[in-house]
């Protein structure tokens, strides 16, 4: 669940974060009224809670994966909550990069597809995949929740064999593992974007 949400979390998250960057006031091609609308619903769905998104988008759920139970439909969920989330960090690394680095390629004759290519992303590299890493251990505690829901994974184990059994000894390893498995992801995230930066 985590990782094709992960995978799409960055397809679809990515573009949107460059767009409301590129599209804003002073980007390189600013169309104010495509940056509104990007915003607001970049906006909405960071404000909806994640129980409350994944029951609402049920019947979206059901059209995209002809069922609303299973780790399969707990990707779209997961994939809708996650893409705000990661565009929003993709927006603020983005304005970070240096505005003479952007005009200097400009004047050089780039293109504002090279320019977004080969200087803003490129220029970003650590910054995104921190954010990234951030969106991931997201997932992995959305993912929790979808259990709530029949979602599968970690969350379905510890509240139908642990909480609705009474049995402690499945929720504290089911506790410990998703604690172990956000370090490891955390640790890695952190020592790639250190190489990035370093390069």
């Amino acid at each position: 669940m985590v990782l094709w949400s992960t995978l799409l979390t960055a397809v679809f998250g990515l573009p949107i974060g460059v767009l409301l960057v590129t599209t804003g006031r002073g980007g390189l091609t600013p169309l104010p009224a495509l940056n509104a609308v990007l915003g607001a619903v970049v906006n909405i769905g960071r404000s909806l809670p994640f129980i409350v998104l994944m029951v609402a988008i049920l019947p979206f759920t059901r059209l995209i994966t002809g069922t609303t139970i299973g780790t399969v439909a707990a990707i779209v969920p997961l994939t809708l909550g996650a893409v705000p989330f990661y565009a929003r960090l993709v927006e603020s690394a983005v304005r970070g990069v240096s505005r003479e680095v952007v005009e200097a390629a400009q004047a050089m004759g780039a293109r504002r597809v090279t320019v977004v290519l080969k200087v803003l992303l490129p220029e970003t590299l650590p910054a995104l995949v921190a954010g990234l890493t951030v969106t991931v251990v997201a997932l992995i505690g959305y993912s929790a929740m979808a259990g709530a829901i029949g979602g599968g994974g970690l969350g379905d184990l510890a509240i139908r064999y642990g909480y609705q059994r009474f049995d402690t000894t499945v929720m504290v390893i089911t506790v410990v593992l998703l604690i172990v498995i956000v370090q490891l992801v955390q640790s890695l995230g952190d020592l790639l974007a250190r190489r990035l930066s370093h390069r």
